[in-house]
């Protein structure tokens, strides 16, 4: 379902008015003739992408994980172990089946659309909360999350603590391959309520330029990288 601009000509003409100019003419999009940021990174291989993520990841304190789909329920259980183990919260989202993730062996809280803000309390309490990431970023070691009916945003942001599972066959190099794909979604009616890009656990640096970790949002981030290409 394509979007939609609702009340664009009032709003355009309220603001040439108090301008005192009239309405400016249509913008034709330029065509231009460099675009660096298409080729940017793209002579790296996937295994090259995986590394300067791993390098990135150090720059945002966040912690990296590679494993196999056969080790992924060991090396989630040691990532939870690590953080203290407690109630956990992940999507509602049919990877973990598919990759054969066994939530069960954890106290874990499944997001139900139907229990509304129960969820929202559920993630607020929580010491983990767990995700896919759906497209992820090289360049910054960035996921990439598109929010949906099970999946909803508080999971990464409410608890203590933040788990990303990024598959190996999403990372791209950087947000223009990320752009693109999203571009390509804009027409389809599941298009995401809402995506959010996350770069490692919260920070903030306002305050003197001194930066501190944890702020307002998750104290602690992992990421773990599945072969599953």
């Amino acid at each position: 379902m394509t979007g939609k601009i609702y009340n664009r000509e009032r709003f355009l003409q309220n603001i040439t008015g108090n301008l005192a100019r009239p309405k400016p003419h249509a913008v034709q999009k330029p065509n231009w003739q460099f675009r660096p940021q298409d080729k940017t990174l793209t002579e790296l291989s996937k295994d090259e992408l995986v590394e300067l993520m791993k390098q990135h990841s150090i720059f945002i304190h966040t912690d990296v994980v590679q494993t196999t789909t056969a080790e992924l329920n060991t090396a989630l259980e040691q990532v939870v172990k690590t953080y203290g183990g407690g109630e956990v919260i992940a999507w509602n989202d049919p990877r973990f089946d598919q990759l054969g993730i066994d939530l069960g062996r954890y106290d874990t809280f499944i997001w139900d659309e139907a229990k509304g803000e129960e969820n929202i309390t559920v993630a607020e309490r929580a010491n983990i909360g767990i995700t896919f990431s759906d497209v992820t970023l090289a360049e910054s070691a960035t996921v990439v999350l598109y929010a949906d009916k099970g999946k909803g945003r508080s999971v990464s942001l409410l608890p203590a603590t933040y788990v990303a599972i990024i598959p190996k066959s999403t990372i791209v190099p950087r947000f223009t391959q990320a752009a693109e794909q999203m571009n390509l979604m804009n027409d389809d009616k599941d298009f995401p309520t809402c995506i959010n890009l996350i770069t490692g656990p919260s920070n903030s640096a306002d305050i003197e330029m001194k930066l501190v970790v944890g702020v307002h949002g998750p104290v602690k981030a992992t990421y773990i990288i599945v072969e599953d290409c």
